[in-house]
């Protein structure tokens, strides 16, 4: 079986008898070998025989003291920060749990690389086993924000911090020769583009996320993405959904409607209330879903048998930014009701 996604930080983590990933020691430790928390050669004493001391024990009690006795501020602010999301994972007990938590309040308190970083382990978990490249390129929307960019009528994404790196031309192949525009608009590429006949370099470089991917209906890439939005919900929720790329609403006045990304959600809230959406705006979506429940008792009572429709867009500056909390908090589960 290919081994994919190897920084994702899975090969430290255990199934529980539920599926889902256990926090374990070894996970705790890799945040404390993150370059914000790592000393570097200007740490103090007192930051030193911290870091020691939750190498050798993480999940160990800090006491205010020890924080407020290291010199750099930074390091203290930094040291919090990691520290109040160690604290969620331990008492979540799953990185599942931690995650389905953190959108439960108004306020989330955790820095959105973390959030990240989750999404990207737990996507490792939901999809282990997994024989389909384009299905593994396609879930890093849910975790790295994409750019797209149109050539030929298609809309194609790349990794948005790939594409930052490399714009200006480098030796990195053929993505270093994109051209952005300025002013933020569209840019114009020359790349070779994932497809379902050159899927399997994928796996050669499957943690560069350098490989771009066509979205357009009727792409390959766009059905795996529907696989994965399947995989995703079935994973926290345990109902199975189907989810179809469409061309467009069908029904004049749909049931509910679920925004894959803050672009999306606005947009659609905005037809829902009978509100003009701008032809501009409106070509920001790269892609329209009908997802319909398997089972009609798992959706709730006043909605059964009704579809959601799901959308995806770019923003402004053409950049994907997916938000796959919304497909946990916003789906209209029975249990939920």
């Amino acid at each position: 079986m290919p081994e994919f996604w190897r920084s994702s930080g899975f090969h430290l983590l255990a199934r529980n008898a539920a599926g889902q990933l256990a926090v374990s020691d070894d996970f705790l430790r890799a945040y404390l070998l993150r370059p914000e928390i790592h000393p570097v050669e200007e740490s103090c004493a007192a930051e030193r025989r911290l870091h020691a001391a939750l190498m050798a024990a993480p999940r160990r009690a800090v006491a205010p003291t020890e924080l407020e006795a290291i010199a750099d501020a930074d390091a203290r602010d930094n040291y919090r920060l990691m520290l109040r999301f160690r604290d969620r994972l331990i008492e979540a007990g799953t990185l599942e749990a931690c995650y389905a938590g953190l959108f439960r309040g108004d306020v989330i308190d955790v820095p959105p690389l973390f959030i990240d970083q989750l999404v990207h382990v737990i996507l490792r978990n939901v999809l282990d086993g997994c024989e389909d490249a384009l299905r593994l390129r396609a879930a890093e929307l849910f975790f790295r924000e994409q750019k797209a960019t149109l050539r030929d009528g298609q809309v194609l994404l790349a990794d948005a911090e790939t594409v930052e790196m490399h714009a200006a031309g480098s030796r990195y192949g053929s993505l270093g020769r994109l051209i952005v525009e300025a002013q933020g608009g569209l840019g114009r590429v020359d790349l070779d583009v994932l497809g379902a006949d050159t899927a399997e370099r994928y796996w050669a470089r499957e943690s560069r996320f350098d490989t771009v991917i066509p979205i357009q209906l009727g792409s390959a890439a766009l059905d795996a993405l529907c696989r994965v939005i399947e995989a995703w919900v079935k994973h926290f929720h345990g109902v199975q959904v189907e989810v179809h790329a469409v061309p467009a609403i069908e029904e004049a006045r749909w049931r509910w409607h679920i925004g894959l990304d803050a672009e999306s959600t606005a947009i659609l809230n905005a037809l829902w209330d009978g509100g003009e959406v701008e032809a501009g705006r409106m070509r920001r979506i790269v892609a329209l879903f009908r997802l319909t429940f398997a089972e009609r008792e798992a959706m709730r009572a006043d909605l059964a048998g009704a579809p959601v429709v799901l959308a995806l867009s770019m923003n402004e500056d053409a950049v994907v930014r997916m938000k796959p909390q919304n497909l946990l908090t916003n789906l209209p589960l029975a249990a939920a009701a």
